[in-house]
C-alpha cells in the first residue's frame, strides 16, 4: 500500500491532516504485517481503507473511525487492535 497516497487520499476525504498521517502510518503497518492480507484473502488499498472508514459514523473524527474499523475487524478475526490509534500518544505535537 502507498501509505503518501493514503495520507492525501484521507487528508482530502476527512479534512484532518494531522490525523491522516497517523491513520496512514498505522494502515501501512497492518498492510506490511500481511494479517489482512490473509484475513480477507486481498491486499490492503487505499481504496478498502476509505470506503470503510466511511461508514463509520460521521460524527467521528478520523481517529475514530479508523478505531471504529480496526475494533470491528478485532472483534470478527482477531489481531488488530496493536494498530489502533491512540489520540492522546499518537496525534501529540
Amino acid at each position: 500500500m502507498d501509505r503518501q497516497e493514503l495520507q492525501r487520499v484521507l487528508s482530502e476525504t476527512f479534512d484532518d491532516a494531522g490525523a491522516a498521517a497517523v491513520v496512514a502510518r498505522q494502515a501501512g503497518d497492518m498492510a506490511d504485517g500481511g494479517q489482512f492480507d490473509a484475513d480477507f484473502g486481498g491486499e490492503l488499498t487505499v481504496e478498502t481503507v476509505v470506503e470503510n472508514l466511511q461508514d463509520a459514523p460521521a460524527e467521528y473524527s478520523l481517529a475514530e473511525r479508523w478505531n471504529w474499523w480496526l475494533g470491528a475487524l478485532d472483534i470478527s478475526h482477531g489481531g488488530y487492535s496493536r494498530f489502533s490509534v491512540r489520540p492522546d500518544v499518537d496525534m501529540q505535537s
